[in-house]
């Protein structure tokens, strides 16, 4: 049985196919890179995994249990969670604030039990120091880190994380690698999405590509990167 698995998956917004027949398996543990073009799907795609969008077509199903027609807060029970390009914490209230609330909502632990956990996550992720603060006043860096501790406080086990390193400069990116090699350590699986090739390809077991909406390819980062139709998809016809 797959952990999880999308089987011939569409999603149209009106005449646009954002999604076409789209499939994939990801096995438990395992680090899968989704990388295209911008417009390509990628996000539509964690959108439907999670319940913002219901497919026209095809089913996704985890842990062997269709989840395609439920809504967000129940496959956030079930483990699943994603961290969103654009940046979702409550700028207003203390980072901890914000690790607070997922942990009593996606995880529906107490007030006592979910101080502790939002607690070993801000060790784990490196955010002690700026717990008391507002998130308006921490770096873009933290803040990153923040939306993936906010998802690890859901008590997920699938971590759909997009473009959680998008505007960090080569030293963040980095530290960011590293934090998500202990969150591998720690035995979750990862989708990855993500336009900083170079994690990619040191991070990931194995990439999807998508354009248009579809699968143009699939295997290990060093096979993709060589893939004519990828080449083509992202510099152009010229250079395929």
């Amino acid at each position: 049985m797959k952990y999880l698995e999308c089987r011939q998956v569409t999603k149209r917004f009106g005449a646009l196919e954002a999604l076409r027949q789209f499939s994939c398996a990801v096995e438990k543990g395992e680090i899968l890179g989704v990388i295209g073009p911008n417009g390509s799907g990628k996000t539509t795609l964690f959108n439907v995994m999670v319940g913002i969008y219901s497919p026209e077509e095809g089913e996704i199903f985890f842990q062997g249990h269709s989840i395609s027609k439920l809504p967000p807060h129940k496959i956030c029970h079930r483990g699943i969670a994603k961290a969103s390009q654009t940046i979702q914490s409550f700028l207003e209230i203390t980072v901890l604030e914000n690790l607070l609330i997922p942990a009593m909502y996606g995880k529906n632990l107490g007030a006592k039990k979910a101080r502790a956990q939002a607690e070993s996550i801000l060790n784990f992720m490196g955010l002690q120091d700026v717990q008391d603060l507002p998130v308006s006043e921490i770096s873009l860096a933290k803040r990153r880190r923040l939306e993936v501790g906010r998802v690890l406080a859901t008590g997920a086990e699938l971590l759909l994380l997009d473009e959680v390193m998008a505007g960090l400069n080569p030293h963040e990116v980095e530290e960011a690698l590293r934090v998500l090699q202990r969150i591998r350590q720690d035995g979750k699986t990862i989708i990855l999405v993500e336009h900083v090739m170079q994690a990619m390809m040191q991070f990931c077991e194995r990439i999807i590509v998508l354009n248009h909406g579809e699968k143009i390819a699939e295997g290990r980062p060093e096979e993709v990167a060589q893939n004519p139709e990828v080449i083509q998809a992202y510099l152009g016809r010229p250079y395929a």
